[in-house]
């Protein structure tokens, strides 16, 4: 008998340890506090957004989300032809919207400083938002390191990967420089004319620039004082472009390209997608932007729909330590400081402007989350693996938009066997 009870104690207490014993621990997207509401959850007002995105299916299932709470509130999303010329009118015009999308390159350009004008102060601690989770090279400040605009989703430059085609042909996705040139030669052997492939006709969107930039950024990001001449369009600035020229040059030389086929892709989105989704390309070299239209045309693949393989985005290595993870804000909201129903349009970033979701709402769009937190997507995870020294932010770092035209036309006319690496180096300055 006391065997029998001994027994049965031992059971018990396996039992309420299991049940009330340590937990798993949670990862930060759970782990969060979750949202609690500071105004009246039966307020009745309206709130619209708007921006230039055709249509935004992310932020109306967050406008569900906040329903839940606060059943009474209106909101809505509206496109805005021709945003750029025309948000400062819509800021100051009567139906001012609550909510707009704004970018980092609007900042120090004069045209914007009405827009910035009407920006809420997001920083200021009596809002409540919490930024610490959002990766910090994301994050703009003002002269006053106030932050006037937060990011929602982040870019890179990667390259797709077929990782059924990897394991099918016996070969590891690279990871260094010299892995990528021997896996493009081995995919060559075994039949692939062009391993690595791209939209290759025009500057904007080309592969050229999602090979080169990179590598550019990371030789600023080194020199100071290069980048200040890269910033001014200074002729001299052309030498350090060379590195990042050099690997487009190199990537065609060794066959790891076909031109002639990546030109045959007609657009830097929906093609290039597509294109990949024949199933036949180990590497599709684009954006993340592009990557957000993956899921959408999975079904409109005929390729894709009879068999459908593993992908995932990942850096593209051009050195031998590994590849970089240029890590940009894509959109990024502001407050209208002169709207309607301020108090509850902060309520509402305060809401949207959680760990939670804005990976959430980046999952649903298929974007990079701006959270330190990658590991949820697996699309993107790769990127989360990149260390923290090759993780460069060109907006944290100063990098302007004249210096990045200036490495767009350069690689697409050597990738197009246009000039040679010598004579670009030397046009530093005169791209538009």
């Amino acid at each position: 008998m006391k065997r029998i009870i001994t027994l049965a104690l031992v059971i018990c207490t396996a039992l309420l340890m299991t049940a009330c014993g340590e937990k798993e621990p949670e990862s930060p997207a759970t782990s969060e506090k979750g949202f609690e509401p500071t105004l009246d959850t039966n307020t009745d007002c309206s709130i619209t957004v708007v921006g230039n995105y055709d249509n935004f299916e992310a932020l109306e299932a967050e406008f569900d989300r906040f329903n839940k709470i606060y059943p009474n509130v209106k909101l809505s999303y509206m496109k805005l032809d021709d945003y750029n010329d025309i948000l400062a009118t819509t800021l100051d015009g009567e139906d001012k919207p609550n909510i707009f999308f704004s970018y980092a390159w609007m900042i120090g350009n004069k045209v914007y400083d009405s827009v910035f004008a009407h920006m809420e102060k997001l920083s200021d601690p009596s809002l409540g938002l919490n930024l610490d989770f959002i990766r910090p090279g994301l994050i703009n400040h003002d002269d006053n390191g106030a932050v006037m605009m937060v990011p929602v989703f982040s870019r890179s430059y990667g390259m797709l990967v077929n990782d059924d085609l990897f394991k099918k042909e016996g070969l590891s996705v690279p990871t260094t420089w010299t892995e990528l040139l021997d896996v493009c030669k081995a995919f060559k052997s075994k039949g692939y004319d062009s391993p690595m492939m791209g939209y290759s006709l025009e500057t904007s969107g080309c592969f050229m620039t999602t090979l080169a930039y990179p590598r550019f950024v990371a030789t600023l990001a080194e020199n100071p004082k290069a980048l200040e001449l890269a910033n001014k369009l200074d002729p001299a600035a052309g030498e350090y472009m060379r590195p990042a020229l050099e690997t487009v040059e190199s990537v065609i030389q060794n066959g790891c390209i076909d031109i002639k086929e990546c030109d045959k892709i007609s657009d830097n989105y929906a093609e290039v997608i597509l294109r990949f989704f024949e199933g036949d390309v180990p590497m599709m070299i684009c954006t993340a932007d592009t990557v957000s239209g993956t899921k959408k045309r999975e079904s409109q693949s005929e390729a894709f729909t009879k068999s459908p393989f593993n992908y995932t985005f990942a850096p593209i290595p051009t050195t031998d330590e590994g590849g970089y993870f240029i890590d940009s804000p894509s959109v990024e909201f502001s407050v209208n400081k002169d709207c309607d129903n301020l108090d509850m349009t902060n309520e509402f970033m305060r809401f949207l402007i959680t760990e939670n979701e804005l990976n959430e709402m980046a999952s649903v769009k298929g974007l990079i989350t701006p959270t330190a937190n990658m590991s949820f997507d697996s699309v993107y995870a790769p990127f989360g693996n990149v260390p923290s020294e090759r993780t460069l932010s060109p907006e944290a770092l100063g990098i302007t938009d004249p210096l990045t035209i200036q490495i767009k036309g350069a690689a697409f006319q050597v990738g197009k066997g246009e000039k040679t690496v010598d004579d670009v180096v030397k046009l530093y300055g005169t791209y538009e």
